[in-house]
């Protein structure tokens, strides 16, 4: 869930003949429901919502779409190198990719102090995701998301069905187990306990303990930083300052509760028709891949892959191994093995 994970060394920069062009790295804004109301799953009237947005490559009528993890935005080429650039999965040189930060985010779309801390669904989201489409004049898309954006792609193919030709979803089940709303419970309760800054640094702690495995650890955070402190320790405290530095903990409630709430049944799962690529991590301790696996195994036209590291549920950002192979055979329309 984490989407800015710096612990994995970035891969080289592209040639310059490979990189994207300087536009595409520019966040563009637009304000979508001018006319017509957006009608939340709340029951409540949204109008005017602005929305944050990167694309990358020529502009055409089919795109694929990124769905960012919780903390994340639309800048893709910052967090997701091994994916964007040419020959990668994500390729600008071939295609037309669209990611936007998501509706209740704070990276530049309307977020809790626009929408009066309503609460917002994953089905929300996607309803502003296909305005944003319309808008660019998408007919059709691919999706891919990992980690909330992988729980967020089940809901676009609930939401949009006729909209999404296939689906990649990492790290992610098909709905939040008591385990995962338990831990996202604890972190809200925290932001609740010590508002304006020290609950947030406490909800990412507990979240970077789930976004890792205790072999990573082990590997990772054994050489102390200060004298007395463990390695561990100093590493949360870190992670918690600097999600503090850039993230809002109004967003982090509203965001997890829009992940908590998102309970599909399994009618709803059976009626999924879209060709889905489901990949769970071999380490992973918040999203188990067994329950990854049990969730593709629920869905009428899915493939189940398990990307094997000792780095849990972040591996899909720092140990990437075969995982961009994978996906982008699966994008470009090939057969992949489970």
């Amino acid at each position: 869930m984490t989407a800015l994970s710096r612990t994995a060394v970035a891969p080289p920069p592209p040639a310059e003949s490979e990189r994207c062009s300087p536009t595409d790295f520019q966040v563009k804004v637009v304000t979508l429901f001018r006319t017509s109301p957006l009608l939340l799953d709340c029951g409540r009237p949204l109008s005017d919502v602005r929305v944050a947005y990167h694309t990358y490559g020529e502009a055409r009528d089919e795109a694929t779409l990124v769905l960012h993890a919780l903390t994340g935005d639309s800048a893709v080429h910052e967090w997701w190198p091994d994916f964007l650039g040419a020959g990668r999965p994500l390729d600008p040189t071939r295609d037309y990719i669209v990611c936007a930060n998501v509706l209740g985010g704070c990276a530049g779309t309307d977020g809790p102090a626009a929408l009066g801390d309503l609460p917002i669904s994953l089905r929300d989201m996607a309803r502003v995701g296909r305005a944003l489409l319309e808008h660019l004049g998408v007919r059709r898309v691919q999706i891919i998301g990992a980690s909330m954006g992988g729980l967020l792609a089940y809901a676009w193919l609930l939401e949009c069905p006729d909209l999404v030709t296939r689906a990649v979803v990492i790290g992610a089940p098909v709905r939040h187990s008591p385990w995962a709303v338990g831990l996202n419970s604890a972190a809200r309760a925290a932001i609740r306990a010590a508002p304006g800054g020290e609950g947030l640094k406490v909800a990412r702690q507990i979240a970077m303990l789930s976004y890792r495995s205790p072999q990573s650890l082990a590997a990772t955070q054994t050489v102390q930083r200060r004298p007395g402190v463990h390695a561990v320790t100093s590493y949360l405290e870190y992670q918690g300052e600097k999600l503090l530095a850039r993230f809002c903990e109004r967003s982090y409630v509203t965001l997890t509760g829009a992940m908590d709430g998102f309970q599909p049944n399994d009618a709803e799962l059976a009626s999924i028709r879209t060709p889905v690529l489901a990949i769970g991590i071999s380490s992973d301790v918040l999203y188990p891949a067994a329950e990854v696996q049990a969730g593709a195994a629920a869905l009428p036209n899915a493939t189940y892959w398990e990307l094997d590291s000792i780095h849990g549920h972040d591996a899909f950002l720092m140990d990437a191994g075969e995982l961009p192979g994978r996906v982008g055979a699966f994008l470009r329309g090939a057969a992949v093995e489970g």
